[in-house]
């Protein structure tokens, strides 16, 4: 139903001058741009972007006219600058990590393969354990923390995506169509349900869980819980797999069908109207005029929102990375010469930081994957 009040407002506003529509057509273009650009409303957008970045004066807006003025060079270096900064302040914070982990590493060693030192062998195995549980403090605080700041990453980009369909589908619905605009919309509300439900509440307590069993279980030596890690580590990647075939195959499906039913309903429109004596050849030259118009501010919505997504997701992205290879890195150096316990240790941490990595990416794919197909199947 929306398509045809659309079409008879381009006809009411347009139909008087169809002529100089018909001679101008970029300035009609022009106009019909600005006048569909009247009907979002991106303050709320704004605003959520001031709170996800707030030493970067960004507006929701500003990325869009860039990227539809073709001007989205401008934009793609922001995105590679924040990247580049992010890197460089990540590291500059993950480095004293790096350093504390090979200083007790080595203290451990110390005390391990120099017992003869010690008249009783007690002393050196109450020192080793001593510095274990300020590795295993320092690991599980630092897992802590990092968690903590991916599920509030989380929470903002679910949160932005909220913001992002109304919008959105708004111009979805004038681009192609209502069936497609409210399937669509209906999907992405499904899959932040699913991020908010699944990932957030049930995957990223259990990898806390994970972190924990694996610094634990090697305090003693013995390999007690090594299979129910490996568990819980095929579990997460086998529902991460899960969802994602999901999310790809109801938006394939629905792409297919919902787009198809509003072509059929454009097609019974643009007959009628053409069939207007006298107007109908040039309301329908308009209205295709308007139709790209909208299709292009459809597909600059997607394209900024996907962007803003990405720089989301950028930061903990690469703060995992960092710190997933930093104990790794650690790991690979102190085993010639310490404790198998404790490079035990720092891999298992390791393969904590490479789950978080693992949902982190997923969750992103979700998004990006359903806003491309939107795209796509909606053009």
């Amino acid at each position: 139903m929306l398509f045809p009040v659309f079409l008879a407002i381009l006809i009411f506003l347009f139909g008087s001058k169809v002529i100089y529509a018909a001679e101008n057509t970029e300035k009609e273009a022009d106009r019909v741009q600005e006048a569909l650009f009247e009907e979002f409303d991106f303050s709320k957008l704004d605003q959520e972007m001031k709170t996800l970045f707030p030493d970067e004066k960004l507006s929701f807006r500003e990325i869009l006219m860039q990227l539809i003025s073709e001007n989205g060079g401008s934009t793609a270096g922001t995105v590679v600058q924040f990247i580049k900064e992010t890197v460089f302040y990540q590291f500059g914070t993950n480095k004293k990590i790096l350093v504390y982990m090979i200083l007790i590493a080595v203290a451990a060693a110390l005390f391990n393969n120099f017992t003869s030192v010690f008249q009783n062998r007690q002393v050196s195995e109450v020192s080793f354990y001593i510095l274990y549980m300020l590795l295993m403090t320092l690991s599980l605080v630092t897992f802590q923390h990092t968690l903590q700041d991916t599920e509030q990453l989380l929470s903002y980009l679910t949160e932005f995506m909220k913001l992002l369909c109304p919008s959105y589908f708004l111009a979805v619905a004038f681009a192609a169509g209502s069936s497609s605009a409210l399937v669509f919309y209906n999907i992405v509300l499904w899959i932040i349900y699913l991020v908010e439900l699944v990932i957030l509440e049930l995957l990223m307590p259990i990898v806390h869980v994970f972190v924990m069993i694996q610094v634990l279980s090697n305090l003693t030596g013995e390999d007690l819980l090594s299979e129910f890690a490996d568990l819980i580590r095929k579990g997460i990647a086998w529902c991460l797999k899960t969802l994602l075939a999901g999310v790809v195959g109801i938006n394939v499906l629905q792409g297919l069908l919902a787009p198809a039913i509003d072509t059929v309903k454009r097609s019974a429109v643009n007959r009628t109207v053409e069939a207007i004596p006298w107007i109908g050849d040039v309301t329908g030259g308009v209205a295709e005029v308007a139709l790209g118009s909208a299709v292009l501010i459809k597909n600059g919505i997607g394209a900024a929102g996907m962007g803003i997504a990405v720089m989301v997701c950028a930061v903990p992205v690469i703060r995992l990375v960092l710190l997933a290879f930093i104990y790794k890195f650690v790991a690979a150096m102190v085993q010639p010469v310490s404790d198998k316990r404790i490079t035990a240790c720092i891999g298992g941490v390791s393969e904590g930081y490479g789950l978080l990595l693992q949902i982190l990416l997923y969750t992103a794919l979700f998004f990006l994957i359903t806003l491309a197909v939107i795209a796509g199947a909606t053009s």
